[in-house]
């Protein structure tokens, strides 16, 4: 292969006259993040509840947890999205439709909505699964100090169920970063769509993409560390997750 390498490309200014190329990929970076937070946000809230409402003993609830989870689950990523994107402005009323599609920075909203729904199904199952792996100890042991179903979740299990499922977390919070790559397909230039933004001005393929992957790198590498330290903090000696 006859390649030009040229790592200088990143300190020569870019077309669109807002500095380096490297201050492309920073702001991409910095995009992907606030797209990653609020995403994780949603799917952390509403994939909380979602699981909480798999374990209750009410079917109604336990049909409206499985009818979500399986919805947001088994649809990809790229389909939901054109689905929030370009469908969902159109079944609406007019008016609805049209401030939906004028929206600013409507691709931003789409893309952390939609993650953050596709995301919450899979913390709903993991925080269904971390309930489920308590003993059934700690459900008596929560009525029988005459608390309610609220208060027994609230105080008991799901304090001791995040402890459990603190690792697997750890996992989805770095699958939602890395799925904010898809919203390039509605036009947001997150990290990855800055990439290829550069190699399209640039031709330098190669030195865009390495540079992508080094800082996705670092960034699973700060939140890998990060979440240790927290799963350290939150143990409780001598029990389950903790030494």
């Amino acid at each position: 292969m006859n390649y030009n390498w040229n790592w200088g490309i990143f300190f020569q200014p870019n077309p669109m006259g807002t500095g380096t190329y490297l201050d492309m990929l920073l702001s991409g970076l910095v995009l992907t993040l606030k797209t990653a937070a609020l995403a994780w946000v949603i799917a952390l809230v509403t994939g909380s509840l979602v699981g909480v409402m798999r374990t209750l003993p009410s079917k109604g609830a336990n049909w409206f947890g499985f009818a979500y989870v399986e919805f947001f689950r088994n649809m990809p990523l790229l389909v939901q999205l054109f689905l929030w994107f370009f469908v969902l402005p159109e079944l609406l009323p007019k008016g609805a439709g049209i401030w939906l599609k004028q929206l600013p920075n409507a691709p931003f909203w789409t893309a952390a909505i939609g993650v953050g729904f596709f995301m919450s199904a899979r913390v709903a199952v993991q925080l269904q699964a971390g309930i489920g792996s308590l003993p059934r100890g700690q459900k008596m042991a929560a009525t029988a100090l005459g608390l309610t179903t609220a208060q027994g979740y609230r105080y008991v299990l799901l304090p001791m169920a995040f402890r459990i499922i603190l690792p697997p977390l750890t996992s989805e919070f770095l699958n939602t970063i890395k799925n904010t790559a898809v919203a390039i397909t509605i036009g947001l230039l997150e990290l990855t769509g800055q990439a290829r933004s550069m190699q399209e001005f640039s031709f330098q393929v190669f030195e865009a993409f390495t540079a992508a992957t080094i800082l996705y790198l670092l960034v699973n590498a700060v939140v890998v560390t990060a979440m240790r330290f927290l799963e350290r903090w939150v143990a409780i000696p001598g029990y389950i997750t903790g030494k």
